[in-house]
């Protein structure tokens, strides 16, 4: 297969078919979608069947346990995916809308419509679920996607795409806009983020080392976050029992997350009570702890904690633990050593909460909550093409909205400038 002419057809017919999609009607999206999500329910058996290679070969391969756990279509996975196209379809589409109208002083008359990005490059490792979130949002929004996921969900991934194509010609809707990459040739991927002819926008979704590659090498703009080295804070106010649930949530839910909690700090004041609370959930649960001098003072469990583990995102069964002497040193390690990602405070002083909710500078700032909210399903987005930490454009959880644009539209009467 000559893979540059693979990907520029592939590029040619996505552009295509954004201009059908942009002028699609909601009805037909919303068709779409909800045909999508009854071929999924039909084809259970077939997804499952299709998973289970990819599983296999993944075991045979040396998988680790977190990224086997992000590849499995488990029969939830599949209700969230169904569950996710359902709400997509049942959000307003924001295609068109017309805001900040205003009349100016020589009478013309000024808005603002938002309008779709134009072709969406998606590329992703691991999780196929998200084939649907991104198929999902793009074709709500507008916009033709070009996916390409990894190598290890080919069979999953192609079994979807399937779905999608049912869905698409449920509504008469081309076919090129969902498009899934056939083949597992990493130098696709090198053909997807240079083609700005073609392609508007790159989304990549995976480990740090394959967006810092995309964010590097594309000549077409990049939406993205490198990792989620997520913290939470037990302030000297907080609700211990509060504070426990939130901590071992944020940490155990799942490990292979980019919103799962990697460094825990706690109020100094508190600390000697608090932790061994934790400790005891953390140890039935197999999580490793890694502590500052003062933490291993009061866990014997823990080991010396080491600079490095300050910036690292395990996504494994290991959390970085610190005692801090207040809030501002709290805050100042998060916006040191953070990713920008997703930051909570445990606490019941709320002047102190606005004003961590003011300085922490990251994508998503939580009170009282785990780390784990921070996805576009938990916001009522439907689904998300990604969790960005960029400060231009998107940020956070991107949905519809993230996916579009606005263009200015003036309004007259015969009006001439003078």
């Amino acid at each position: 297969m000559n893979i540059k002419q693979y990907m520029q057809e592939m590029g040619q017919k996505a552009r295509l078919a954004s201009r059908a999609i942009a002028k699609a009607d909601t009805g037909l999206k919303n068709k779409a979608l909800l045909a999508t999500a009854d071929a999924l329910d039909a084809a259970r058996p077939i997804l499952a069947a299709e998973n289970e290679k990819d599983l296999a070969n993944g075991r045979d391969n040396g998988l680790d346990s977190a990224l086997l756990d992000r590849l499995a279509l488990t029969p939830k996975v599949i209700d969230t995916m169904i569950e996710g196209l359902r709400q997509v379809a049942a959000l307003p589409d924001p295609i068109g809308e017309i805001t900040d109208m205003n009349f100016r002083p020589s009478g013309i008359q000024l808005g603002k419509m938002r309008v779709p990005l134009g072709v969406i490059g998606i590329i992703y490792e691991s999780r196929p679920n998200v084939t649907v979130e991104a198929a999902s949002l793009c074709l709500k929004s507008g916009n033709a996607v070009i996916l390409r996921g990894g190598s290890e969900a080919i069979h999953s991934n192609q079994a979807i795409a399937r779905c999608i194509a049912q869905g698409l010609a449920a509504a008469d809707l081309p076919a090129a806009t969902v498009q899934v990459v056939e083949t597992t040739d990493r130098a696709a991927v090198g053909e997807l983020i240079t083609m700005p002819q073609f392609v508007d926008v790159i989304v990549p979704r995976g480990g740090k080392g394959l967006i810092e590659r995309v964010s590097k090498d594309a000549s077409v703009p990049v939406i993205k976050h490198l990792d989620g080295i997520c913290h939470v804070y037990i302030d000297d106010q907080a609700d211990l029992d509060k504070a426990v649930k939130i901590a071992v949530n944020a940490k155990t839910h799942r490990y292979g997350t980019c919103n799962t909690m990697e460094t825990l700090l706690v109020a100094e004041s508190v600390a000697a009570k608090v932790l061994p609370l934790l400790a005891e959930e953390y140890a039935a649960k197999g999580v490793e702890l890694r502590g500052c001098e003062k933490t291993c003072a009061i866990l014997a469990s823990a080991i010396p904690a080491t600079e490095e583990d300050w910036s690292t995102e395990y996504l494994a069964p290991i959390l970085a633990i610190k005692v801090v002497s207040s809030a501002d040193e709290a805050i100042d390690h998060i916006n040191d050593f953070g990713s920008h990602h997703t930051d909570a405070i445990v606490t019941e002083n709320y002047t102190l909460a606005r004003r961590f909710l003011a300085e922490v500078d990251s994508s998503s700032v939580m009170v009282n909550a785990s780390t784990r909210f921070a996805d576009g399903f938990e916001y009522g987005l439907g689904a998300e093409i990604g969790i960005s930490t960029d400060k231009i454009h998107a940020r956070g959880p991107v949905g519809l909205e993230g996916l579009t644009s606005r263009k200015y539209v003036v309004f007259g009467d015969g009006h001439i400038r003078d």
